[in-house]
């Protein structure tokens, strides 16, 4: 709805992780030049982690984006804690062999096979696992195993492993995957972005779906956005989104700390462990008085305590807000319904716009 608002040919803060909209942090600068690095390599294993929302599943759209895929067979596959044989499987149907009714020793032999199939159209095979920190150690050593095959003193199959924080602990700290751990060639950590890239990353994402600079920004709202976030840029897109939404709502040109705290403080109350992530917002619990016989507290307590009365007035004053949202978006709606004018389409416009200029 936004969007249309402001004549936006798409929605730059969708939670869908989509390539086209990939910006290069400074962290993911770092990562695009291990995976650069590792792949010159053309063996073993390329490990990337971060936290939750970091960006890796974007990674992993631009590199498919920008390999040459004249010169890799890239595989990618997506963890669900898959067991060992069923991970041999969905590589053997991925180079397509058909693994039915096939013994173990089969599979492997029948994947080596597909594997120099893809050799011998000059190509080597990239496997990509994400969400690796759900595989049981076993389905690890299958890779690992995997690793091994070469043909020419060359390996046939590089692997890039992504995961959360945990597979990098697993890694460095189980003596059973010693022998993974000792063919890793590159690693890096994905970090949450610094505060001085918030305000180009929104300006790109705006840009890329045709923003001319409606709504502007004021000066304190990036660092608005960065507290509300914590650099992190899936919530950075949750919350960049509530607040584009908050705007066109309210008909806005500009966005300021005050709309971006407005929105936040109304997200945390929907989405309380957001508040949790971010060490913001968080609302303390409250603590108990001495120890009493009674089983729980009394009714008139929470009555009492200031900071209840205070979240009861926060929530009181968010239904408020949301009362006031949804009747312009039923005034919107009934006035879209009833407008006889075609509504206009609008040209993809490719690049990022002039962030300084507009701002």
């Amino acid at each position: 709805m936004y969007d249309e608002h402001y004549g936006l040919t798409g929605q730059p803060f969708q939670l869908t992780p989509d390539p086209k909209f990939w910006f290069e942090t400074a962290t993911h600068r770092k990562a695009m030049a291990y995976l650069g690095y590792g792949l010159a390599q053309g063996e073993g294993f390329i490990v990337i982690t971060g936290d939750i929302g970091a960006g890796k599943t974007t990674l992993v759209g631009h590199l498919m984006d920008t390999i040459d895929h004249q010169r890799l067979n890239a595989i990618k596959l997506v963890s669900t804690a898959i067991e060992a044989d069923d991970l041999l499987r969905i590589v053997a149907t991925e180079l397509h062999v058909d693994p039915a009714g096939l013994t173990k020793a089969e599979l492997l032999t029948a994947i080596e096979r597909g594997l120099h199939a893809v050799a011998r159209t000059g190509k080597r095979t990239l496997l990509i696992v994400d969400e690796a920190q759900a595989l049981p150690v076993s389905a690890l050593e299958e890779l690992r195993m995997l690793s091994n095959f070469q043909a020419g003193g060359h390996a046939l199959l590089q692997i890039v492993l992504l995961g959360q924080p945990e597979f990098r602990d697993r890694l460095h700290g189980s003596e059973r995957l010693e022998q993974l751990r000792q063919r890793v060639i590159a690693i890096h950590h994905l970090d949450p972005m610094e505060e001085s890239e918030v305000s180009d990353y929104l300006a790109h994402r705006l840009s890329v779906v045709g923003w001319t600079g409606n709504p502007d920004f004021a000066d304190d709202a990036f660092a608005a956005f960065y507290a509300g976030s914590a650099g992190v840029p899936r919530r950075l897109n949750l919350l960049a989104g509530r607040v584009m939404l908050y705007a066109a709502l309210e008909d806005l040109t500009v966005i300021d700390a005050a709309v971006v705290r407005s929105v936040q403080r109304d997200l945390e109350g929907d989405l309380p462990t957001l508040a949790t992530d971010t060490g913001k917002g968080a609302v303390a619990a409250v603590a108990p008085a001495e120890s009493t016989a009674q089983p729980a507290p009394t009714v008139e307590a929470p009555r009492t305590d200031p900071a209840t009365e205070d979240r009861i007035a926060a929530l009181e004053a968010r239904v408020e807000l949301q009362d006031k949202a949804l009747r312009r978006v039923l005034t919107l709606l009934v006035d879209w319904v009833e407008s006889d004018t075609d509504k206009p389409e609008y040209a993809p416009i490719r690049g990022v716009a002039a962030w300084h200029d507009a701002a």
